[in-house]
């Protein structure tokens, strides 16, 4: 049997009733190629139009990130899907101007805005740690710094100091979050986009340790008849935590990999 014969028989649970199914993915390492600075990130128009194709077909399709909703839609730029933001923080619903914020993550924003301002220094600067803003998250990158160790050290006393602050801290790629101390993953996003929604299979694709949040809430939503099938799909790369594809169902190998599992999607 073929590759591609084997992916279609992989993906006939949602493929078999389009109407009833939700096409969840991830987006960076998934839909867009990793980059140096997250804000050069963008899927491929060869995916983009995919993309578009799947969301006239299927019930539900939305993407999923640990960037703000709306930074996620600018990035796959398709208005007609949802987008599940700051790791499940955020719904921006098909065609809305505004997310739907968790009160109790919005109640956060100003304490952690205020401790980034604090703690990041003129060092991180030299040592070319980029910060980013993300409202009631606040991201430290050193992907691509001329040091990638010295600035890894430097982000290192941020998680410190954010620890002793009360702040939940999270480590991804080359990346390290501050975060409040309220539950917060992808899998309760997730969780509010599927509730009442009329489907009854679920796919998510996703390449990070964040995305095993996603994997188990639909495992969960199974379970309990929610869902009468789901399928995870783990993305393989050389920076992909090995727990992914042993909790995956299937695994593709990279942007490419997910490409090619779109066009078995239709």
């Amino acid at each position: 049997m073929s590759p591609a014969a084997t992916l279609v028989e992989a993906l006939e649970p949602i493929r078999s009733d389009p109407a009833r199914a939700a096409v969840l993915l991830d987006i960076d390492g998934t839909l867009a190629p990793i980059v140096r600075h997250a804000a050069d990130a963008h899927v491929p128009e060869a995916t983009r139009t995919l993309l578009i194709e799947i969301a006239k077909r299927y019930r539900l399709v939305g993407c999923v990130s640990g960037r703000r909703a709306a930074t996620a839609r600018q990035i796959v730029a398709i208005g007609t899907i949802a987008y599940i933001g700051n790791h499940g923080g955020e719904l921006l619903r098909p065609g809305a101007t505004r997310p739907e914020v968790d009160p109790e993550l919005a109640s956060w924003t100003a304490r952690v805005r205020s401790f980034a301002a604090r703690v990041y220094t003129s060092e991180h600067e030299r040592v070319r740690v980029r910060s980013e803003d993300k409202e009631a998250i606040a991201a430290f990158h050193w992907r691509g710094a001329p040091d990638e160790e010295a600035a890894a050290a430097a982000v290192k006393e941020i998680a410190r100091r954010a620890e002793e602050e009360g702040f939940a801290v999270h480590w991804g790629r080359k990346v390290l979050e501050v975060r409040p101390p309220v539950a917060l993953d992808k899998g309760i996003g997730i969780a509010k986009l599927l509730r009442g929604a009329p489907v009854e299979a679920a796919l998510y694709v996703g390449d990070d340790t964040t995305d095993l949040d996603a994997f188990r809430e639909l495992r969960a939503l199974t379970r309990s008849e929610v869902l009468a099938s789901s399928l995870c799909v783990a993305v393989r790369s050389d920076e992909a935590p090995p727990e992914l594809a042993g909790e995956a169902d299937l695994t593709v190998d990279g942007t490419g990999g997910v490409r090619e599992l779109l066009e078995a999607l239709l």
